[in-house]
């Protein structure tokens, strides 16, 4: 890994109804990293389906449905300067829904939803009010950057 190199492991245990190729996620995670303080890192998506996004989601939040978006913390900082971040799992299926639901492009969402995923394994949150307004600022300045319109209006 160079000394400005994202590793972004991409695994896909579902693919429906509709999934980007690996190499956007990847894009898309090296965007949201961008000016974040983070040179050297390495974190994995996995995309799954909602059985298993619900089963995570109960498990670790205590909420029996399937979810958008999981953000799991990594290690940190290894001694050769690798920032582990952790692991970020997306839900095809209740982003197809919710696209849908928006009137937002399957392509749109997705990136949002990789955004979002990244901000939280960086440590933003939107659990308080000004944590969530400064969150989302970010979430809509990343977006606008790689050409996406602002993803809450």
């Amino acid at each position: 890994m160079s000394s400005t190199a994202t590793q972004v492991d991409v695994r896909f245990a579902a693919r429906k109804p509709w999934v980007p190729a690996a190499g956007n996620l990847r894009r898309w995670v090296n965007l949201a990293l961008k000016g974040r303080g983070v040179t050297r890192a390495a974190l994995s998506i996995h995309v799954v389906g909602s059985r298993a996004s619900r089963s995570l989601n109960a498990r670790y939040r205590r909420k029996d449905a399937p979810t958008n978006v999981l953000s799991f913390a990594g290690a940190g900082i290894s001694p050769s300067g690798v920032t582990f971040l952790g692991e970020i799992v997306i839900c095809a299926p209740v982003l197809a829904r919710e696209a849908r639901q928006q009137g937002k492009s399957l392509h749109s969402h997705w990136a949002h939803i990789t955004v979002h995923g990244v901000l939280h394994l960086l440590g933003f949150d939107h659990i308080e009010t000004r944590q969530a307004g400064k969150m989302a600022r970010l979430e809509t300045q990343i977006l606008e950057s790689m050409g996406f319109s602002n993803p809450y209006r």
